[in-house]
């Protein structure tokens, strides 16, 4: 259909093509997102924490008025400086305008004005709550932008001005007002009904619905163009919208046999951990697994997740590991398991930025927003994976723990990944990875979550009781002597003091061998790991820093030991997060080739990987023997964890699993400056201490464990271990012991974590405050992302072949690398040199190879900044 001539009446727009001069009637679109949002909450799962979130169960009624109110969500756009937009130039001579102030300036003045052809219908909606109440309602459906709107000051009718000769925006408003009441005839009907809900979870909830409804009801994929005004149009909307969500898949089927173990596993029996989680009371809201790592933990939540979803308690997953490169093992891992149990229909996303992938299939972007899939097929979720703000909206997905806090932060559409994640099984893996900041946000999303019903799983295999402690929300502190006699593994349940399960180890108990190196530095690393590899082995060197790990890979090559090292299309390479998403992905792959396949060990071959700590966590990688900085106890046992992980053949000498800890020459004592060396200590930054391994405390009493025993029991001694190095008391005695430098480190230390947790506490969206708030989402984006360990400014560069020969098109900074760079728009040129790219922001040239992405070697090493971790 044609916009009008310009001599003829124009009716209000809702979407338009300015190109081809089609257009969506306003009033339509308001009814796509209306009828969506009536669909979301159709889902039992969503509409049971809507219920938790208003403390009642919400009726047909009241859910048709809150549909009416979702209605609204657009109504700014009947302002003629909105609409203009659309029009020929010279049919509105005043500056265009938005529709979110415009729509609070709208209902406003029809609640105060008799004559305001919307007086009625506000008269109506003031009778539905509190005049609190209906605000904070309205003002959920005006934050669908990502952010809250808060109220303008003062609106006046002369802000909308006369009818015009072509767009009379009174008789417009008339028309939507009577559709509204003819489209929604339950909601103004029933006169009886009791006030909508006045909690400020349930209107933070309302929020994210409303949002995930308008970016549904905006797809032109399922509400096509359909002009002029339909009286009958909710009836089209009603059933498009059905079509949607069936086909994103927020509603997915059930149905089928009753599951089982052994069909999730592919025949396997559960271990006594898994056995433990499958009896667990599907009311348990808030499961905690502590067990060693390559016991089984990711089935055992899979099949907490496939329990929960048959009894109809959850209808998604959101799967967290602390890496990408985790995430992307991981993704394969769940799709072949849940496919056996759930069938092909929901394969999971792969929730990393950048990235399009679904199951197997991989999609490529197109201009104006498009993606092209390469099985061309329009498969269920694919929808959520084209865009980060839409993963937690899958019915399945795999990413990195940052992208389910930002549904915890004041940023962009937390409301709408809220609310997508509240329908999920939410598990997060490697719990105790996170820093104060990070697990404050991580708890206080946790806490949002199950308050409005939600279900959680976290798991660790090296979760101290102080951090537990903070899990289960227990008040007294556990003394060390008792918790080191904890029984290990566990189970542990919200509310529970003790654990509910406490099944026993199933698998091999692996006597490590473990020694220290005394040195740092690059050299004696490689030698260790040549002569090892020489041996037949299959070494993994991981190093705190990624300066240290390219420089220890650079060693390797300069002793003429290339060979051994891990092959990426002909060449050597190292594993680190300073590569572009194209070559990151092929690194993921041959870590994986190397030291999970078994192609190294038929043809007897030692081999050496040499990564940070993108290789620690979460990953099923296998190595003869360790090599690796000194770190935390609790990192530590990761990293252990990723040595002799399976029952498989080794080579002579290498039986028993070995680990090599790389120390500080010196000591700790002079990181207490503060001073900063291969990521342990810190150094001033904005008066904070800033750094990888900050905690000297903690990092010397694993020092000191680390030398008491030349072997180690795992996982008999894992509680032990991990209670020796982080518990109060003990990091308490240290300090003292050592003396008043180490005194004024633990103090500004401390005070450091403290100001995090402030700071966490200020970033946090709070759910339980009105969401109409004088200021809304005060802090930037960027400071909070930055601080959740998202990466800085991607650069678009000309497309070219990197250095492993794939094209590619772009190149993340790391967040510090990333100031001065925050106004680049431009495609950046590239100059190729035979073994690197450069290219220049600002000031500054980086390299880009086979090291991955570098600055200059005098300004990469300014206080250990760009030597900082993955």
């Amino acid at each position: 259909m044609l916009v009008s001539p310009d001599n003829e009446p124009r009716e209000a727009w809702g979407k338009i093509n300015v190109e081809s001069r089609t257009y969506h009637p306003l009033a339509h679109h308001l009814m796509d997102v209306a009828a969506v949002f009536l669909r979301l909450v159709d889902n039992p799962v969503l509409r049971e924490r809507f219920n938790a979130a208003a403390d009642i169960e919400l009726s047909a009624a009241e859910v048709e008025r809150l549909a009416v109110l979702v209605f609204l969500h657009d109504i700014g756009k009947l302002h003629p400086g909105f609409q203009a937009k659309g029009w020929p130039p010279g049919l509105w001579r005043k500056s265009t305008c938005g529709h979110l102030k415009e729509g609070w300036s709208f209902l406003l003045l029809a609640a105060r004005q008799r004559e305001h052809p919307f007086h009625q219908a506000m008269q109506a909606f003031r009778s539905w709550g509190t005049d609190a109440t209906i605000a904070n309602v309205i003002a959920a459906a005006f934050t669908h932008h990502g952010r809250p709107v808060p109220q303008p000051p003062r609106p006046s009718m002369r802000d909308w001005g006369s009818p015009l000769p072509h767009y009379d925006w009174r008789a417009e408003a008339t028309r939507i007002g009577e559709a509204l009441q003819h489209w929604f005839p339950t909601a103004f009907e029933e006169p009886s009904l009791r006030l909508l809900p006045s909690a400020p979870r349930f209107h933070h909830l309302l929020a994210g619905a409303i949002s995930l409804a308008d970016w549904i009801g905006s797809d032109t994929r399922f509400f096509r163009y359909h002009a002029p005004f339909a009286p009958d149009y909710s009836r089209i909307a009603r059933s498009r919208a059905g079509e949607a969500v069936a086909t994103i898949g927020l509603n997915p089927p059930r149905g089928g046999p009753s599951p089982t173990f052994g069909k999730l596993t592919a025949g396997l029996s559960p271990n006594p951990a898994q056995v433990a989680v499958g009896d667990l009371p599907l009311s348990a809201q808030l499961v905690i697994l502590e067990a060693e790592t390559g016991s089984g933990k990711t089935e055992a939540a899979l099949w907490r997740f496939v329990l929960l979803f048959a009894a109809g308690k959850v209808s998604s997953l959101y799967f967290a590991v602390p890496t990408r490169a985790a995430a992307r093992q991981l993704h394969r891992r769940v799709c072949q398991a849940l496919q056996r149990v759930l069938g092909e229909s929901l394969p999971a996303v792969l929730a990393i930025p950048s990235v399009l992938r679904v199951g197997e299939f991989e999609g490529e972007r197109l201009p104006h927003w498009r993606v092209r899939w390469d099985d061309t097929d329009s498969a269920p979720c694919r929808w959520a994976a084209e865009h980060a703000t839409r993963f937690l909206a899958a019915p399945i997905a795999v990413g990195t723990v940052d992208q389910a806090m930002l549904a915890g932060l004041q940023v962009k559409h937390a409301h709408l990944r809220g609310t997508a994640l509240s329908r999920s099984l939410l598990v997060v893996d490697e719990v105790h990875a996170s820093d104060k900041y990070m697990t404050e946000v991580l708890a206080r999303l946790t806490k949002d979550h199950l308050a409005n019903g939600g279900y959680a799983m976290l798991m660790s295999a090296t979760l101290g009781s102080s951090a537990r402690e903070r899990w289960l929300h227990q008040v007294s502190r556990i003394e060390v002597e008792h918790a080191q006699d904890t029984p290990y593994p566990a189970v542990w349940c919200g509310g529970s003091s003790s654990p509910v399960a406490t099944p026993r180890h199933a698998g091999r108990v692996r006597e490590v061998s473990i020694e220290t190196a005394p040195t740092m530095a690059a050299e004696p690393s490689a030698l260790k790991a040549v002569i090892a590899a020489r041996r037949g082995a299959r070494v993994l060197v991981i190093r705190n820093t990624v300066a240290t790990a390219i420089e220890t890979w650079v060693a390797v090559k300069e002793a003429g030991e290339q060979p051994l090292l891990m092959q990426v299309q002909g060449g050597p390479a190292l594993h680190h997060g300073r590569f572009a998403v194209e070559d990151r992905a092929l690194l993921d792959q041959a870590v994986e080739n190397t030291l999970a396949g078994d192609e190294a060990r038929r043809l007897g071959k030692g081999c050496i990987v040499i990564g940070t700590q993108t290789l620690e966590q979460s990953l099923d990688i296998d190595a003869d023997i360790l090599i690796t900085d000194l770190c935390p106890m609790d990192v530590l046992l990761q990293r252990l964890g990723r040595v002799h992980r399976h029952n498989l053949p080794r080579p002579v000498g290498f039986e028993m699993p070995q680990a090599v800890v790389l120390m500080p020459e010196p000591g700790l004592d002079d990181l207490t400056k503060p001073a900063f060396h291969n990521g342990l200590g810190a150094w001033e930054r904005d008066g904070a201490l800033t750094g990888v391994y900050r905690d000297l405390a903690v990092l010397e009493l694993t020092r000191r464990s680390i030398g008491a025993e030349t072997v180690w029991r795992l996982p008999a001694m894992n509680r032990m271990l991990v209670e020796r190095a982080t518990h109060p008391e003990l990091v308490a005695q240290l300090v003292e012991e050592k003396g008043d430098a180490w005194k004024r480190y633990q103090t500004r230390f401390d005070g450091t974590e403290l100001a995090g947790k402030m700071l966490a506490t200020i970033n946090v969206l709070d759910r339980t405050e009105p969401l109409l708030s004088d200021q809304p989402f005060a802090t930037s984006d960027e400071k909070i992302m930055t601080r959740l360990g998202e990466d800085g400014v991607v650069l678009e560069i000309e497309p070219t072949a990197g250095p492993f020969g794939l094209p590619i098109k772009s190149i993340t900074l790391p967040a510090q690398w990333s100031q001065g760079a925050t106004e680049v728009g431009s495609v950046v040129p590239v100059i190729e040199e035979p073994d690197s790219l450069l290219f220049a922001v600002g000031e500054r040239t980086f390299r880009y190879s086979r090291k991955g992405l570098e600055l200059p070697t005098s300004e990469s090493h300014n206080n250990g900044v760009a030597g900082r971790a993955s």
